[in-house]
């Protein structure tokens, strides 16, 4: 059973903080059944037809890369109880595919990201803001293995990004977004209390 609105909560932090080990625990214990999960990540801009030169050289921790507008407008679509077609990104050529994946409306509405509580107009659909926070060397180790794992990243490569563009971009846009949060976690993902606490706010708030 649909309720009437569906509830939307946002979960920010620095790359490497635990975003995603948080929005998997709440996936896990509320019921991905309920929830329709959006990962601001999933929206970059397409860049496949920069030179390979130029690839190194743009800043992928700027608000500017991406595509909020069609982010806010998805979200809306499923308030309304309607599907969304959300963009598969491939980071290892820096390209949006020509391919879609369907996320079908649902109680929750859940939307990750590092940038989501920047921008004002996305910042207001939120019920309820989610800061994960980690200290930056715990941070750096989590993407450095990420980048190289899952994104073909060499050591080099990742440490001279962090060093041009995550951290200046962290201090300037993410860490002072931190303000907005409802709910700051510490120690990243791993804080199973603030976790519990959490999963029975969003429960108490679906009943």
């Amino acid at each position: 059973m649909m309720q009437k609105v569906p509830l939307v909560i946002g979960i920010a932090g620095g790359s490497g903080s635990g975003k995603t080990t948080v929005a998997q625990g709440i996936l896990n214990r509320v019921g991905a059944d309920k929830i329709a999960y959006l990962q601001h990540d999933s929206y970059y801009k397409d860049l496949s037809g920069l030179l390979p030169s130029q690839h190194a050289l743009v800043n992928f921790d700027h608000p500017d890369l991406l595509e909020t507008e069609l982010l806010i407008e998805h979200i809306l679509t499923l308030r309304d109880l309607k599907p969304v077609a959300v963009p598969i990104y491939d980071f290892a050529t820096d390209s949006r595919t020509d391919k879609t994946f369907t996320v079908e409306p649902r109680n929750v509405i859940l939307v990750e990201g590092i940038l989501i509580f920047v921008e004002p107009e996305l910042r207001r659909l939120f019920d309820v803001k989610i800061f994960v926070d980690a200290d930056a060397d715990i941070r750096f180790i989590r993407r450095l293995h990420r980048d190289i794992t899952e994104r073909g990243r060499t050591t080099e490569s990742v440490i001279k990004q962090y060093e041009a563009t995550v951290r200046p971009m962290h201090l300037e846009f993410v860490e002072p977004s931190k303000r907005y949060a409802d709910i700051i976690i510490p120690e990243g993902g791993h804080n199973i209390a603030a976790l519990d606490m959490v999963v029975a706010r969003i429960e108490t708030l679906l009943k």
